[in-house]
């Protein structure tokens, strides 16, 4: 199946994913459980379904298909299990409104490097390249890693947006493979880390020191959000550990809400609704903490 992968987005023209104009791949899968998650479709590899409830009309069809029972009617309203779906995908092509959807598809490379090839001009003109990013790509290792010699037979270059959590062979193998690692650094604190993410930071901080001291193109990037690493003392914290590993610049993600409406369709609950975006001109103290460590610090 390394051919294969399961994709649940392709985005063209994006420029918020490395430089220049660049196409973003968004795999499938991931070993964090990050509670602010944009991608929150992401988290799983295979195919899932996702209800858009404004759209339901409560016609029963998905109930009357299913073949296991993951669609029921309670207090008026159409409900969905995701562990019961079998992915059999009958529901959608049985929805009279479209209310359901498949969050993923199995895309073979050929038709993925089709796509990315469109735009291979825009590309050039602007330093630009292709993204893979998800999701946590290097899950995917074998797909990821047939993925990225096809793009190159093609002359592209190739971006990987990364939680760094992967066992470390996978990683030393594939990472040097990229012109980019957009590694992302979430907690200095293994305990805190584990907290917000469901894993510890041991792992990704082994990589992240070790790309650095092979000389990889790397950039750190803090997602920054509340209640969760956004203090000062924060900050001190993660310059510190930049510091350590050798890092010499880092990007500053500021916490936003685009992801929650996701959460509702795949009827998962997102415990961080209530809180307010972060905003650039809120981080003016926090990043003046990285450049007085001797760190670049940007958005």
């Amino acid at each position: 199946m390394k051919n294969k992968g399961v994709i649940f987005n392709i985005q063209r023209f994006s420029i918020h994913d490395g430089p220049g104009i660049r196409t973003t791949i968004f795999l499938k899968g991931c070993p964090l459980k990050c509670k602010w998650c944009a991608n929150p479709e992401s988290q799983l590899k295979n195919i899932q379904i996702s209800l858009n409830k404004s759209l339901c009309i409560g016609c029963k069809a998905c109930i009357n298909i299913c073949p296991n029972k993951a669609f029921s009617f309670e207090n008026g309203k159409i409900n969905f299990n995701n562990i019961k779906c079998v992915e059999c995908l009958k529901c959608i092509s049985n929805c009279p409104t479209k209310a359901i959807k498949a969050e993923g598809q199995l895309k073979e490379i050929e038709e993925i490097v089709k796509e990315c090839i469109k735009d291979k001009e825009f590309y050039e003109e602007s330093n630009g390249g292709v993204t893979i990013s998800g999701g946590e790509p290097f899950v995917q290792s074998k797909f990821l890693k047939a993925l990225v010699n096809a793009l190159k037979e093609e002359k592209i270059n190739v971006a990987i947006e990364t939680t760094g959590y992967i066992e470390s062979n996978i990683f030393k193998e594939l990472a040097p493979m990229f012109d980019l690692l957009l590694f992302d650094i979430k907690h200095y604190d293994s305990n805190k880390h584990f907290n917000g993410t469901g894993v510890y930071n041991i792992l990704i901080i082994n990589n992240l020191k070790w790309a650095l001291a092979n000389n990889l193109n790397v950039l750190p990037r803090i997602p920054v959000i509340p209640n969760f690493n956004n203090s000062l003392e924060d900050a001190s914290g993660l310059a510190k550990l930049l510091k350590i590993v050798g890092a010499k610049e880092v990007q500053l993600l500021p916490f936003h809400q685009f992801g929650e409406k996701k959460y509702e369709l795949l009827n998962k609950p997102y415990s961080l609704k209530h809180l307010k975006p972060i905003h650039k001109e809120d981080l003016e103290e926090y990043k003046q903490i990285f450049i007085d460590n001797g760190i670049n610090c940007f958005f």
